[in-house]
This record gives C-alpha cells, sequence and structure tokens, in this order.
C-alpha cells in the first residue's frame, strides 16, 4: 500500500483541497485536521492549501486569506500536529482569468510567490491559451499546470510543446494509482516515464478520497521516481 512505500516521506504537496468550506474539497474543519494529521503520519511535512478560484466557484484573495488565519488559528490549538500549512490557489484559465491577473487578484504559490498554479477543463483548453501563458510569465510567475494528464484534449506533442514554452507539470500522485480511470493512469506513467513532471501534489478532497489513495498499490519503481521529483521540486 502507498501509505507503506515512504512515499509522503518529508513530501511537500503543492495541490490539496484542504481549506474548510470554500469549494468543492473539504467543508468541515474537523475533516481537515483529520486529513492533515493523516498526512502527517505518512511523513508529509508541508502542505499548500489550493482552493479554486473560477467562474462557477469565484473566490477572493482577501476572503481566502482570512478563511486561512481562520483555520490556522484553529490547527493552532491541536498540539500534536506539527505539519506546515501555507496558502495559493488553482486557478482556472477560464473567461475572467486575465482580468484577475491583470488586476493582481490571484494567489501565487512558493516562498518568493514566484509561481500560480493553473488548470483548464478537462475537455477543451481555453481560447487563446499560448497568449495566457505568455501573459502569465509577464508578470513574472512561472506557470504550473495542475494534473495535465487529466486533460481529454492533450495528447504527447502538446505535453512537449508546453514544456518547451516554460509551463511546469503537477502531477496528481492519485492518477498513478487509476483514480481517474485508466487512460490518466497511462498518461501519467508516460509523462512520469518521459522526466516531464516538475511538482507532485495529492489534489485530496476529502478524507475518503486519501484514505482510497494511501491503501492503493504502487510498484516500487514508480515510488522511486515520484520521490526524486518531490526531492528536487522548489517550493
Amino acid at each position: 500500500m502507498v501509505r507503506e512505500t515512504g512515499l509522503l516521506e518529508g513530501f511537500r504537496d503543492c495541490h490539496c483541497h484542504l481549506l474548510p468550506g470554500v469549494d468543492d474539497g473539504v467543508k468541515e474543519f474537523d475533516e481537515t485536521v483529520q486529513i492533515l494529521k493523516e498526512l502527517e503520519l505518512c511523513g508529509l511535512k508541508e502542505v499548500w492549501f489550493t482552493p479554486h478560484i473560477m467562474e462557477d466557484i469565484p473566490n477572493k484573495p482577501e476572503e481566502l486569506r482570512e478563511k486561512f488565519k481562520n483555520t490556522g488559528t484553529g490547527l493552532e490549538k491541536n498540539d500534536d500536529l506539527k505539519i506546515e500549512i501555507h496558502l495559493a490557489a488553482e486557478h482556472m484559465m477560464d473567461g475572467l482569468f486575465v482580468k484577475r491577473l491583470e488586476e493582481n487578484e490571484v494567489m501565487p504559490i512558493g516562498r518568493d510567490c514566484d509561481k500560480l498554479l493553473v488548470e483548464t477543463s478537462y475537455y477543451t483548453p481555453p481560447m487563446n491559451m499560448a497568449d495566457i501563458i505568455e501573459r502569465i510569465k509577464t508578470k513574472c510567475y512561472d506557470p504550473i499546470l495542475a494534473h495535465p494528464e487529466r486533460y481529454q484534449y492533450m495528447d504527447k506533442r502538446d505535453y512537449k510543446m508546453w514544456k518547451q514554452r516554460g509551463v511546469l507539470l503537477q502531477l496528481n500522485l492519485p492518477s498513478l494509482v487509476g483514480a481517474y480511470g485508466p487512460e490518466v493512469q497511462w498518461k501519467a506513467e508516460w509523462l512520469l516515464k518521459e522526466g516531464m513532471y516538475d511538482y507532485c501534489g495529492t489534489d485530496t478532497h476529502s478524507i475518503n478520497q486519501l484514505d482510497m489513495f494511501l491503501n492503493s498499490v504502487m510498484s516500487k519503481k514508480i515510488v522511486k521516481t515520484v520521490k526524486k521529483i518531490a526531492e528536487a521540486q522548489e517550493l
């Protein structure tokens, strides 16, 4: 099982939905605590909360920061919980994204605030995606594309093209155990084999989802490869 492989020992999770009550992730504070304790037992030392910012979930940075502050205050009361938490966001490159970007209504990831976690629809790319990526870079952010293996419209040529254009790729770990289906798993394994991933995250939305992942089987070879990525990623 994944929980027994040491995969998450010293791991930094750069993508999860554990800020309670703000998106399609965790709804209650108690579940956030439960998940963080489970992750800490697996050796994970640092977590970036990345709630959605998108047309359908129009979170505002100042509101998310306030919610994160209150959540942090609550977590401080759990003396046995030592895991380090940070706040960023997962930004949908939708019709409002460029406006948010130009108005600095985005939440970068990383201690130097120099990276931006972004996503697209699973089925179709945004219009003028190349232009959007360049706008992100013009604002001095390195774009990190969340879970590229899940985008049905992308193929090998697309991944290679975006890498050449300076887009960083973030692996969803559950993709490697079939959590999103066999096609996504195949893509994830291919991207991993080709050395195209730069970051890893769990994309945890609930305790049930996390338990399913931790209780899944992952080969030693894949664990070893993922750990190399995790050790090299800088946030």
